[in-house]
């Protein structure tokens, strides 16, 4: 049996949610749904499918009565398609598969980032750079994976129907950072301001005036799902990916993203900003 994806991890963990709110263990939520309590812990592990009426069958044995939780919990069960991150599923670490699935289905993003600019907006050249000094070293063939895979990954970006709305807040630092050197960085904050001038992306930018701010000691990324209940937080750590998703948790960082935008510059001026340093390379 294929190990989960992220994504079935979370539904199963959305239904293991609902049961402990109605009070259930697993064996006595066999008994109300008329299965074993091994085949309760197998839908809670993301180890078995289920269809979009199984789910809300689920949900009314389990007397939950939020009707936008069931129906995007229906929605996320009925939504089996393998995506274009499958192909890489031996090329590059399973956290990037679960990262990639995620921001495909997200109904909006926000990144927050102090030293380098966010992956979905990285040019080629400055992600190839990023790649080249990482802590662990790369061989060639690897890097271009983690290369044509970031690329992939910003193609949410330029979906011509409906690309995923998408809010950046990028430090000065971040800007100033010759990664790849000045030719590379000229490149990239010109990259930015192309992307800026999309309806469905907002850059704010925060300055060094601003001082110490909450969050600024790493980056942090949070992808809204159809219900805020299935939001989800990921930090991009030394030692790969942290997805979080409790209910503290999630409000946690909701609040620490409305602070960090309270301090950061509005996109006009962001844009000016941005003119600033590429004058100065």
């Amino acid at each position: 049996m294929r190990t989960p994806t992220g994504r079935q991890l979370r539904f199963g963990a959305e239904l293991r949610k609902l049961r402990e709110r109605a009070g259930l263990n697993a064996t006595e939520a066999g008994q109300l749904l008329g299965i074993k309590q091994a085949q309760v812990s197998n839908m809670e592990a993301g180890r078995v499918g289920m269809s979009a009426d199984r789910v809300r069958q689920i949900a009314c044995h389990y007397d939950c009565s939020d009707t936008p939780l069931i129906q995007a919990l229906s929605e996320m069960a009925s939504q089996r398609t393998r995506g274009w991150w499958e192909q890489s599923r031996d090329l590059v670490p399973s956290s990037l598969l679960d990262l990639a699935q995620l921001e495909h289905h997200a109904h909006s993003l926000r990144d927050s980032t102090t030293a380098r600019i966010p992956g979905l907006l990285q040019t080629r050249e400055y992600a190839l750079e990023i790649f080249r000094q990482a802590v662990i070293e790369l061989s060639p063939p690897d890097i271009e994976h983690r290369l044509s895979f970031r690329i992939k990954r910003q193609a949410i970006l330029f979906h011509e129907d409906e690309p995923t709305p998408y809010k950046a807040i990028i430090h000065e630092a971040a800007l100033r950072m010759k990664v790849g050197g000045s030719t590379v960085a000229r490149q990239q904050l010109q990259h930015l301001l192309d992307m800026s001038d999309r309806d469905h992306i907002t850059l704010h930018a925060i300055t060094f005036d601003a001082g110490a701010y909450p969050g600024s000691g790493q980056s942090i990324h949070y992808a809204h799902g159809p219900v805020p209940q299935l939001d989800t937080v990921y930090l991009d750590q030394a030692h790969g990916l942290l997805f979080l998703d409790a209910e503290a948790q999630l409000h946690k960082y909701r609040t620490l993203f409305s602070r960090i935008e309270a301090i950061a510059l509005p996109p006009e001026k962001t844009q000016d900003l941005i003119h600033n340093v590429m004058r100065e390379l």
